[in-house]
């Protein structure tokens, strides 16, 4: 577990398993996804308890806490948002041939509780965290944090490729606000962040002199390089969706018609 090859293939295993168990989670809840999120609170609380319980540890155990902390935290609020529990005011499709300003204000209108929430548990880890020995769990936080802002403003903006196979129900109007494009003028800075911000932390790796600081960095470097990975999908036609499909039970015929038909409103 100390080294660091080890931990970056902690950190990839684990993105793939917790995004495929949140979207078995969701394609299972149906109409009952908010109940669902709500009973998986303790999720929530654990992560929580984890990132405060880890903040003074140095060692490589306590990397590992701190970012399965952090994961644990961003995976409610993510299965939070997939459920229709934190999403918007906006639950409306995007008319067509609207002024831009309209619609960026109705497209932060279908994420703005979901952001707010984000940005809050980000506010509350960086004021508990700063200072603290041990920050792998505030710099995985905020490194997801910053990526998933870039990506949905490059989907706003648009983007090539936009994979829309395991969006639920309950977000069936968020497709209309996004916009099928060549390129954006944002993609060219936001992947160059990243891949910058992933050299970061391999330099930081190789200068740390603790074992506990070489597992943290490992971790974050690799979460950072999947971000990065992420938005090259966004434009590489490369098959992403069969990470994960195999694994996932078939959506219901009427929910799959819905999502279809609504998915290509506004396109």
């Amino acid at each position: 577990m100390e080294n660091p090859w080890i931990a970056a293939l902690s950190a990839l295993f684990l993105w793939w398993f917790a995004t495929g168990a949140i979207l078995i989670v969701v394609r299972r809840a149906g109409r009952a996804g908010t109940q669902v999120a709500l009973a998986a609170l303790p999720l929530l609380g654990l992560g929580i308890w984890g990132f405060t319980a880890t903040l003074q540890d140095t060692s490589s155990m306590g990397a590992y806490g701190g970012f399965f902390a952090a994961l644990a935290i961003w995976g409610w609020i993510e299965l939070a948002f997939l459920t229709g529990l934190a999403t918007g005011p906006n639950l409306h499709p995007c008319p067509k041939d609207i002024p831009e300003w309209e619609r960026f204000i109705r497209a932060w209108g279908t994420i703005a509780h979901h952001e707010m929430l984000i940005l809050g548990f980000a506010l509350a880890m960086l004021a508990l965290g700063w200072g603290a020995e041990n920050q792998v769990g505030v710099w995985t936080f905020l490194v997801l944090f910053a990526a998933r802002i870039s990506a949905k403003l490059n989907l706003y903006l648009g983007v090539p490729r936009i994979n829309l196979e395991f969006l639920p129900e309950a977000l069936s109007h968020l497709p209309s606000h996004f916009r099928m494009a060549p390129m954006n003028w944002l993609f060219p800075v936001s992947v160059t962040l990243l891949a910058f911000a992933t050299d970061c932390w391999l330099d930081r790796l190789l200068a740390a002199e603790s074992v506990g600081a070489r597992t943290g960095y490992a971790l974050v470097a690799a979460i950072t390089g999947l971000a990065l990975v992420e938005h090259w999908l966004m434009v590489l036609p490369l098959p992403d969706a069969k990470l994960w499909r195999w694994m996932l039970p078939a959506p219901k015929p009427t929910q799959t018609k819905k999502t279809i038909r609504e998915v290509h409103h506004g396109f």
